[in-house]
């Protein structure tokens, strides 16, 4: 069994040796940090958001009214166009004139089956519907908005025109959502 000694006992010499293993072992490891280098340097970082958008758009349904309420006054209804854009991207969108033969911004063309008929009606974008909604030719304006990230509406309000006298048919009309970013 280890039996403790007291300091005084414990020859100097082994004191010594000891004090001096310690003092050499410290002066290795001081003497492999100063010999330690360090470097530094630079990470470039980067990120390129893209400008994106989605659109879409809501029916224009102008419901069943009959000819005779066509004849005697306008059909009004609204609609809408939804766009996202990237955030602070700045867009414009443009309606086309529809798929109806002779179709123009100011008098768009519904058709119906053979042999052909036309109801004539048109996209405004504002309520009072006085500014024609198309490319920006012909009198007609696109609607400019800046992007939010999220879903942004554009109201849409059309119209077919009074005092046309047409049959009792379904029609119907295909019109291009652009928007150009």
């Amino acid at each position: 069994m280890y039996k403790k000694k007291r300091l005084s006992e414990i020859p100097v010499c082994r004191v010594r040796s000891a004090l001096a293993l310690c003092l050499a072992a410290g002066a290795i490891v001081a003497a492999q940090s100063a010999n330690a280098a360090v470097a530094t340097g630079t990470m470039t970082v980067t990120a390129t958001v893209a400008t994106s958008c989605i659109v879409g758009a809501s029916s224009l349904n102008f419901g069943n009214p009959t000819s005779a309420a066509i004849q005697a006054g306008n059909i009004d209804v609204a609609g809408t166009v939804t766009v996202n854009c990237t955030s602070g991207s700045a867009y414009t969108v443009a309606l086309g004139v529809g798929a109806g033969t002779g179709a123009t911004f100011a008098s768009r063309k519904m058709t119906s089956g053979a042999p052909v008929t036309l109801l004539n009606y048109t996209i405004y974008t504002t309520t009072g519907r006085t500014i024609v909604w198309g490319d920006g030719t012909a009198t007609s304006v696109t609607v400019a908005g800046t992007g939010s990230g999220a879903l942004q509406t554009i109201d849409a309000f059309g119209r077919v025109f009074s005092g046309q006298t047409v049959p009792a048919l379904t029609y119907n009309d295909t019109v291009s959502v652009t928007v150009t970013y």
